[in-house]
């Protein structure tokens, strides 16, 4: 999945709310701060909708969240709790800002671990200034650095999510697919393994989505924009899986810059083919491929759906009963990291997709 929603969307950050040796005491200061604003301002749904001064876009977009909120619960058997029961106005677009980083001839990121989550390859801050110090520091360092605003993440349980302001510039199927997301990720969560994490949570959110739908009577999404999502996904892989090869070659250093920038010239070369032929007229990746690349830009594709083929082929064993889906889910991920990922190759190729 492309970062029109992985990257800027609901990224399970859990946020290191615990303490750990591998960070200061003062970003802790921060996440804790930031978090019980967060906890500090939130109001119940229903108090905000029966709000005269509740503009009525936000009722009806909150009215919205609270039956995809049942639905959760009733029809995909997800955790019934607080979460997304109540609503945080911001005072900013994103409710965090992810600071990533990788070598600068690597595409392996920079990792932070954290005592229950587990080691990502981001940081998050609840401020951009904060972010951008942080970016600055692992750029002196030698590193490339991407920093990402995210409007939406989830704390793992450990306190009840709410509704986000952030969360109100998405459509509706963004909106509810961002619960499923975001509450499939507190029922099923392995230390240490985001894309085992993340294309759980993608298939529950996918799944989930076209269940809603069909229950409003609505017709199934567009194929044809996931298809292209997934083309572009492919094409910036490609170019990471190249930049591997050169950063391997051995070359000295000057020779492994001119490779870089080689292959990155040589991939918005293949975009534009690619949109001239496949999607002419569609423009929503121009941006993303005429701003700076690096490194760090690229870590986050493929992470939200790497084993989500896999997951749907367990779905389908499961007879579409989501009880006995979670049960194997949660077996699978008892297993050592290793022995889940040959499984998870075994159910890749159930699937049929490479």
């Amino acid at each position: 999945m492309p970062p029109t929603h992985a990257i800027f969307g609901p990224i399970a950050l859990a946020m290191g709310l615990m303490l750990s040796a591998c960070s200061t005491v003062g970003y802790y200061a921060h996440v804790a701060e930031g978090q019980g604003a967060l906890v500090l301002h939130r109001r119940d749904v229903t108090e905000v909708v029966d709000d005269p001064s509740t503009e009525p876009s936000v009722k009806q977009r909150l009215a919205l969240a609270q039956q995809a909120r049942r639905f959760a619960t009733a029809k995909l058997a997800l955790p019934d709790n607080r979460s997304y029961t109540s609503y945080v106005q911001l005072d900013r677009p994103f409710v965090v800002w992810n600071v990533f980083a990788a070598p600068r001839y690597s595409v392996a990121p920079v990792t932070h671990c954290f005592l229950f989550a587990g080691c990502v390859a981001y940081r998050g801050y609840f401020s951009q200034d904060k972010a951008k110090r942080e970016a600055a520091r692992l750029e002196a360092e030698g590193n490339d650095v991407y920093v990402g605003g995210v409007p939406a993440y989830s704390t793992l349980g450990w306190f009840a999510d709410p509704i986000l302001s952030s969360m109100m510039r998405w459509d509706d199927d963004e909106l509810a697919g961002t619960i499923f997301h975001e509450l499939a990720h507190q029922l099923v969560y392995v230390k240490d393994d985001s894309a085992f994490n993340e294309s759980f949570a993608t298939f529950v959110q996918e799944e989930g989505l076209r269940q809603w739908r069909q229950s409003r009577g609505m017709a199934p999404q567009d194929v044809r924009s996931k298809a292209m999502d997934d083309g572009f996904t492919q094409l910036v892989l490609d170019l990471r899986d190249r930049l591997k090869h050169v950063y391997a070659s051995g070359v000295d250093a000057s020779a492994m810059e001119a490779g870089k920038q080689r292959e990155i010239a040589g991939f918005r070369t293949r975009y534009a083919t690619w949109r001239a032929h496949d999607w002419p007229g569609d423009h929503r990746y121009d941006a993303w491929v005429a701003a700076p690349i690096n490194n760090a830009r690229l870590l986050p594709f493929g992470l939200y759906d790497r084993w989500t083929p896999a997951f749907a082929a367990l779905y389908r064993q499961a007879e579409g009963a989501w009880p006995a889906f979670y049960a194997s889910v949660r077996a699978l991920s008892r297993l050592p990291q290793s022995r889940r990922e040959q499984a998870l190759e075994q159910w890749l190729a159930a699937s049929g997709q490479p």
